[in-house]
């Protein structure tokens, strides 16, 4: 079987969250509703829209939930169109990446970005030629649910056994537990340590350079 390192993007590969702060802003402010404060959206980066604005208002009725949904990505388009989207890469990221890809490790990417969304933010980082399977919420359910990595690992040729999920969020390291794969977790984004290790993670990596090390000694 393959070796496959999967990736979540917002809060693992790049730091999106000033994007993520301003688009949830906009679309609340556009429903006559007080926006979340920074550290309550950070918490719900990983989700799918919907479901982050159930986590965020919770006695909220559903349509309102798929409004807000709908108009967060309408406020993300408008900045983006205004070259107001900041996705840089972390320092070291690119550089481990392209270690793990000359190891033989296949490459994917677990996100709950769009399809269009994931595909501007690695072209414009000039990486996306290293990713053999893109799973965004576009196509699945939101994490925890396994979809996207079981989709990830059939269309890799990997085990769960052989498959390693690296992300900054619980919600990534429950993911990896429903689908039996590997749990690694990232100590720059948005959840903490303390968290990652609770939800499943099996090693935490505090820097890029640490990704390297881990991943061989999972194998």
């Amino acid at each position: 079987m393959n070796r496959l390192a999967l990736f979540d993007c917002d809060g693992t590969l790049v730091d999106s969250q000033i994007n993520i702060c301003r688009a949830m802003e906009d679309c609340f402010d556009r429903a006559g509703l007080t926006p979340p404060d920074h550290a309550a959206t950070r918490r719900i980066v990983g989700l799918s829209l919907t479901e982050a604005m159930q986590a965020l208002l919770p006695e909220a009725e559903p349509a309102l939930h798929q409004a807000l949904a709908a108009d967060y990505k309408a406020a993300f388009r408008r900045m983006r169109g205004s070259g107001l989207v900041e996705e840089p890469l972390f320092d070291g990221i690119k550089e481990t990446i392209e270690a793990l890809d000359a190891a033989g490790w296949m490459l994917g990417v677990a996100t709950g970005k769009s399809d269009r969304g994931l595909a501007l933010c690695l072209a414009h980082h000039g990486i996306a030629h290293r990713f053999v399977t893109l799973q965004t919420a576009d196509r699945h359910p939101s994490k925890p649910h396994p979809s996207m990595i079981e989709t990830a690992m059939a269309e890799a040729g990997a085990s769960p056994e052989t498959t390693v999920m690296i992300g900054d969020t619980s919600f990534d390291m429950l993911m990896a537990v429903n689908a039996g794969s590997n749990a690694l977790g990232v100590a720059w984004g948005y959840h903490p340590h303390e968290e990652l290790t609770l939800a499943g993670a099996h090693r935490v990596a505090h820097s890029p350079a640490d990704i390297g090390p881990h991943m061989e000694s999972f194998l």
